[in-house]
């Protein structure tokens, strides 16, 4: 991909899984500017589609922003197969958002969820550099999908880490964790949770009644970033939202995640075609 003499060079990768995968990405501006919370539009080639991932890391000594992806439809397949080291992304657009606030919170629980381990992460981070007291609650299927716990060991002052199946850590799922740390701590001043919908709902779910604060961020089918398609449109209390704009992060108790969950299955027959007219056409050139 080099001949698009794109700038955005992919310096290091590594496979979480099967599905999962990191990318560390050379932007020296989008490194500096970045925030936690914020987001970013990539395009891998030029007849590529435009999808938005969260900045999971930012690093402006390296110049690299780091962008952990699942492999789960045509453009993340395909980009799995090509994204290397050396390789280049066509377009890499950002940050965009509104970034993270951190507040006044003395003490957070900090929820990841699968691929939203990856970017709750600055948000955690940002909040212990602030002089928060930080307890992290991973969330994973089973033990061989786990990553970045070493890193969340760095900056969080406890880490509570589920499995679905029990075979790491505490057998269950990440509402399991958050109630174990708040039998602990009955300070807790917020909960900020990233991951599916139906686990960000979960989490909301279990902090409404003790009238914890809670922000999720949003993932919501998006197209151009900038509120202009209206693509990406949530409803959070009585009043739509976009969350390219005026999110991703938003008061969990107040959105409506049956509206969430049915918009982001509206494109599932085309994702499917998509995806399967990809993978015949990658079986075609192996033959």
């Amino acid at each position: 991909m080099n001949e698009f003499h794109s700038d955005f060079e992919i310096v290091a990768r590594e496979d979480f899984s099967d599905v999962t995968f990191m990318l560390e990405v050379r932007h020296p501006m989008m490194a500096r500017a970045a925030k936690p919370g914020q987001f970013v539009i990539v395009t891998s080639h030029p007849d590529g589609e435009r999808i938005p991932l969260t900045i999971a890391d930012f690093d402006a000594a390296r110049g690299t922003i780091t962008l952990v992806i699942q492999a789960v439809g045509k453009t993340t397949l395909e980009m799995k197969e090509t994204c290397r080291v050396g390789t280049h992304l066509y377009g890499l657009a950002g940050p965009m958002g509104i970034p993270s606030h951190l507040g006044n919170s003395k003490k957070v629980i900090c929820v990841g969820g699968g691929l939203g381990v990856a970017p709750v992460y600055p948000q955690a981070r940002a909040l212990k550099e602030s002089g928060a007291y930080v307890i992290g609650v991973l969330g994973f299927r089973t033990k061989d999908l786990i990553f970045w716990d070493e890193k969340f060991r760095n900056i969080c002052d406890e880490l509570i880490v589920c499995t679905d199946d029990g075979s790491a850590g505490l057998h269950g799922f990440v509402t399991d964790g958050i109630r174990k740390a708040l039998e602990v701590h009955d300070d807790i001043d917020e909960v900020v949770a990233i991951g599916p919908p139906m686990m960000m709902k979960a989490c909301c779910d279990a902090t409404r009644e003790a009238g914890i604060k809670t922000m999720v961020s949003l993932n919501p089918i998006m197209v151009d970033g900038t509120g202009m398609c209206g693509g990406c449109r949530v409803k959070v209390g009585e009043i739509v939202k976009f969350a390219c704009v005026d999110g991703p992060d938003f008061d969990g108790h107040q959105v409506d995640f049956d509206d969430l969950m049915v918009r982001l299955r509206r494109y599932k027959e085309e994702e499917a075609a998509a995806t399967k007219r990809w993978s015949e056409t990658c079986r075609m050139t192996q033959v």
